[in-house]
């Protein structure tokens, strides 16, 4: 819609091709149903949230950064709010508004809106696109195709790929598409024990044979298969850059806002006294079904009292509860995914248009694209950006 909206307000007759029966179905269920339009971060803030080819970005964001989006939604009458981590929603915390708002630029416009219309084929002559080819045997021509149909995740928007084969019909290369933002399954039994149990902020140490470490902090909940939950969705977008062959250890410090010495401490004299339980002492600072099961994997009484554990015992628990090790079993799939790795690649696409650099006058926006980032607005504002800039050029 943004590319349509674009190309529109440069003066190009545009004819908008829709496979659903109303706009706006994938962007109406981000966010929780509330759209999460973009982030409040300076543009170099904003990339470094980019997890694959984020140089690739640098012209997009230029072109329209998180600010120039905020300044032209509002200027079309759309009120926003900025919460916490800079993330932008619509004021009235719906996507509706949002689809609303375009929907009623692309007719303001006079884009030429064409529902249950699915892109089947490029026309393709001498390396020129000529136009689409669609589902109902009919053709669209033109000189100019924007291929915005996102990824592979929520399959049942009508997101089921297209864009990859339509791209790969033309000579595009695909990057392998995999789901990115998914759950985590986790080979350590013993944590099945926690399924439902959710902590409010954990670091999630992330590392492997070569030594890259991701840190990211966040929320995490546990399932019956490992654990989910923001901080575990967004370390997953990083799994995904280690070699399948090469297994990456998670360690986890359930208790960030404590250094090691000062739970070291507190393991030794207690809250109030040396007396106290370790179970009492540890039930101040994290669930008590979560200590019970930690406590019976440590194999270490729960009702000792604190003078009586050993040191050995003590840095067991530091090493619990500090870096807790847990190993990658594998990811959540495509119908788990928030968002897409992989896609087209970027060595055959200008960045500086969007266009393809094998067929004159196509362009592609968005999660077609191999680029993705982390939650926070990040991926819808690739969406945004890279169909401005589209738009801009076409």
């Amino acid at each position: 819609m943004m590319a349509a909206i674009t190309a529109a307000n440069n003066d190009k007759k545009v004819i908008l091709l829709e496979k659903n029966n109303s706009l706006g179905t994938k962007l109406r269920i981000t966010g929780g149903g509330r759209c999460n339009i973009t982030n409040a971060a300076s543009s170099d803030k904003m990339l470094e949230k980019v997890v694959r080819n984020r140089k690739f970005l640098y012209p997009s964001f230029k072109a329209m950064s998180g600010q120039d989006l905020i300044n032209t939604l509002k200027k079309l009458g759309l009120s926003l709010r900025i919460e916490e981590e800079g993330r932008v929603f619509p004021e009235g915390n719906k996507a509706e508004d949002v689809i609303a708002l375009l929907k009623n630029q692309l007719i303001a416009n006079n884009v030429d809106i064409r529902l249950n219309n699915e892109a089947k084929g490029l026309i393709v002559s001498e390396n020129k696109i000529k136009g689409v080819s669609l589902g109902n045997g009919q053709t669209v021509m033109g000189d100019t195709v924007i291929i915005s149909t996102g990824g592979q995740s929520y399959p049942y928007t009508g997101s089921n790929g297209d864009g990859y084969r339509l791209a790969k019909s033309v000579g595009h290369s695909i990057v392998p598409v995999r789901g990115s933002l998914v759950p985590i399954v986790i080979e350590e039994l013993w944590i099945r024990q926690l399924m439902g149990i959710s902590l409010e902020k954990v670091n999630i140490t992330i590392s492997g044979k070569r030594n890259k470490k991701n840190i990211i902090s966040g929320g995490l909940v546990f399932t019956h298969y490992g654990i989910s939950g923001p901080a575990v969705l967004q370390a997953s977008a990083y799994i995904l850059e280690y070699d399948r062959q090469e297994i990456p250890k998670l360690k986890i410090d359930l208790l960030p806002s404590i250094s090691e010495n000062q739970l070291n401490n507190l393991l030794i004299n207690g809250i109030n006294n040396r007396n106290d339980s370790l179970k009492n002492c540890l039930n101040s600072f994290l669930p008590k079904n979560f200590i019970t099961a930690l406590l019976k994997n440590t194999k270490i009484n729960p009702e000792k009292q604190l003078n009586q554990v050993t040191k050995k015992e003590r840095n067991q628990l530091l090493m619990a509860l500090k870096r807790l090790e847990l190993t990658v079993k594998s990811l959540g799939g495509l119908n788990e995914a928030i968002i897409t790795a992989g896609g087209i690649s970027v060595k055959e696409i200008n960045p500086a248009t969007m266009e393809s650099k094998l067929i004159k006058g196509l362009f592609f926006t968005g999660e077609v694209i191999d680029v993705d980032a982390l939650t926070g607005g990040y991926n819808l504002h690739i969406a945004f950006s890279t169909g401005y800039l589209a738009g801009l050029n076409s």
